[in-house]
Order: structure tokens, then C-alpha cells, then sequence
């Protein structure tokens, strides 16, 4: 599921390679946006981005409504030198304030020293002992005072994911908050086309055949015919392939 089906040349822009509007495109697009306004006349809510191409989506979208939802980023301290870069940038040009959660520096401190940097190779379990440190504890922060969150979820990312619905009501009991997953029906293709028709800046990894991007060590390029995101835990079980932010319960 959620196949790249065609590479190109190699120096073929994503913007210009994936960008293909499917036919009910304008629908989905309004469905966004009512979404997200639904969102933020029912908030405090708050973007969850990892600057990946769906997420710039939800930020140019939220920018372009004018709505009171501010934008958060999980600043792992393993990010690619091109995320921390378009990082920048969107703090530097978002209307929407942008705030940065890191992880606890001795926690960092005390897992590398303990398991070595290399940890998430070992196993399962130390990859997300890694990850727990990395986003989930900084992610707790970042929701704290929130009634809900927004991602960039849609069902054709993943067979994990294919069930996403527009709003998810799982976390309320355990957390209070609700997801709401604008992009949920749309195809890769619609991502593109968005980016491609607004000019919104993206993480230039997508041109390498990155279409998921998280932490460097944890993330490859993908091959012509693999599942969008197969360049994650690469080594790992698929069914075994989430950090956790987006594990339903």
C-alpha cells in the first residue's frame, strides 16, 4: 500500500515529479479546510509537524485561513541538517507561531552513554527506548493545556494507517484530546499538487526519494515500487514500524 511508483531522472524535482491532482481533489481540499476550522473554533489545538510535505500542507493551510492554531516541531537532536534548515525558515516566514520541544538533555546524554549511539539497531526495544526519550516525553509537553492536535495522517501512507479517520476520538479517554487529520483522503499525488500550485517550501530530502522523513539514522531514500514509508526502520518488522506518536490504542 502507499507505493512510489515512479522515480525519474535524478534530478527530478518532487514538486514536479508526484504533483497529479486526483479527481476529487477540490472536495478534499475544502474538507481540509473545514477541518481545520472546525479545529480551531473548537481549540486550544496545535500542529504537530515534522516538516515532512504533508505537514507544510497543514501549515501553509492554516497560514492562508488566518487561524489561531499554532505550529510545534519535536527537535530530536538526530534530525537531517535539511530539516533543521527548512526548521528555520518556517520559523522565520509562519504566521502561525512555531515553537520547538527537545528532548531532556540528560536523558539524551544518559541513554548514549549507557547504549551508544547506535542503540536503535540492536533491537526493538532499544530503538524505541530511543524514541520515547526523543519525541514521546518532548510530545507530552508539547500537548500539555491542549483539548487537540492536528497531523498530517492519511490512510495511503501505510496499511497501519489505512483506517485514519478525519476525527479521532481514541486519545480522549487516556489524554482528553482529540486528532484531527485533515489530509486523511488525500493521495500523494494531491499532496504535490498543493505544494506545487502554492509554492510552499519543502524539506529538499523529498527530491531524493525520501517521502517519510524523521530522525537521520533512522531514515533512508526508497526504491522505485516501495511503500512510502520503507526508508523507516528499514531493518525492522513492518507491523513493527511506529515510533509511537501515532499508535492507535
Amino acid at each position: 500500500m502507499g507505493t512510489v511508483s515512479s522515480l525519474g531522472g535524478g534530478t527530478a524535482k518532487a514538486s514536479t515529479l508526484h504533483a497529479r491532482a486526483s479527481d476529487e481533489y477540490e472536495a478534499k481540499l475544502g474538507e481540509a479546510r473545514a477541518l481545520l476550522q472546525r479545529a480551531a473554533a473548537q481549540g486550544p489545538v496545535t500542529q504537530a509537524s515534522s516538516l515532512g510535505a504533508e505537514d507544510v500542507v497543514i501549515t501553509h493551510l492554516i497560514n492562508a485561513l488566518g487561524l489561531d492554531i499554532p505550529v510545534f516541531v519535536l527537535e530530536t537532536g538526530a534530525l537531517h541538517r535539511e530539516t533543521l534548515a527548512l526548521l528555520e525558515r518556517t520559523e522565520a516566514h509562519s504566521q502561525a507561531p512555531v515553537t520547538v520541544f527537545r528532548p531532556r538533555h540528560e536523558a539524551v546524554l544518559q541513554f548514549v552513554r549507557t547504549q551508544g549511539q547506535d542503540a536503535m539497531y540492536q533491537s526493538i526495544a532499544l530503538r524505541k527506548e530511543c524514541c520515547q526519550i526523543r519525541k514521546m516525553e518532548p510530545l507530552a509537553r508539547a500537548l500539555a493545556g491542549q483539548k487537540g492536535w492536528i497531523t498530517g495522517l492519511r490512510r495511503e501512507q501505510s496499511n497501519a494507517r489505512a483506517e485514519v479517520h478525519l476525527i479521532d476520538h481514541s486519545e480522549e479517554s487516556s489524554k482528553g484530546l482529540t486528532k484531527y487529520n485533515p489530509l486523511t483522503h488525500w493521495t500523494w499525488g494531491d499532496v504535490w499538487h498543493y505544494i506545487a500550485q502554492n509554492g510552499v517550501d519543502y524539506n529538499p530530502l523529498h527530491d531524493q526519494f525520501y517521502p517519510s522523513i524523521g530522525c537521520a539514522p533512522c531514515t533512508r531514500a526508497i526504491s522505485l515500487g516501495e511503500d512510502f514509508r520503507a526508508g523507516r526502520w528499514w531493518w525492522e518488522d513492518e507491523a513493527a514500524k511506529e515510533c509511537g506518536l501515532h499508535v492507535p490504542k
